[in-house]
């Protein structure tokens, strides 16, 4: 299967958005997608400081929900336990019980892959280039990368 590249159409709020490619271009309902930066990490070879290509930052990974032909609505997908009672750290909560949930990541990602990126460039906007990704297991391929 091909990869899909294009842009996010609108933002409809932190869980969903929309993008400019759909059935007409092979999008499917449960279709993965990373929304990148727009600017991609150079990678400057050390030795003899020459850039050896670029590689693009993913923003949030969202899952196609409705598929229309010329655009699709996708997601937030992943989930993220956290802790929303007493942590046993201050006075106020130290007999508190911890009070473990799921929350729904939204898209300001916590991924950790790289470093940060500054607070102006991680929020999604519309414009930012999107692409399709399959998922394995734990491991992600691109699509590009099964062919």
């Amino acid at each position: 299967m091909k990869e899909i590249r294009g842009s996010v159409a609108k933002i409809l709020n932190t869980t969903q958005l929309v993008i400019n490619r759909g059935s007409i271009h092979g999008v499917k309902i449960g279709m993965i997608f990373e929304v990148l930066d727009k600017n991609a990490t150079d990678i400057i070879d050390p030795e003899t400081k020459k850039k050896l290509g670029s590689i693009d930052r993913p923003k949030v990974r969202v899952k196609v929900t409705i598929v229309e032909s010329k655009l699709a609505m996708a997601e937030t997908f992943q989930i993220k336990t956290v802790n929303r009672g007493g942590t046993g750290l201050s006075l106020a909560n130290v007999f508190s019980p911890p009070e473990y949930v799921d929350v729904k990541e939204t898209f300001k990602s916590a991924e950790k892959a790289w470093e940060d990126l500054p607070e102006e460039k991680s929020y999604v906007k519309v414009g930012d280039p999107v692409r399709s990704v399959e998922e394995r297991g734990k491991q992600t391929l691109r699509l590009e990368d099964v062919l």
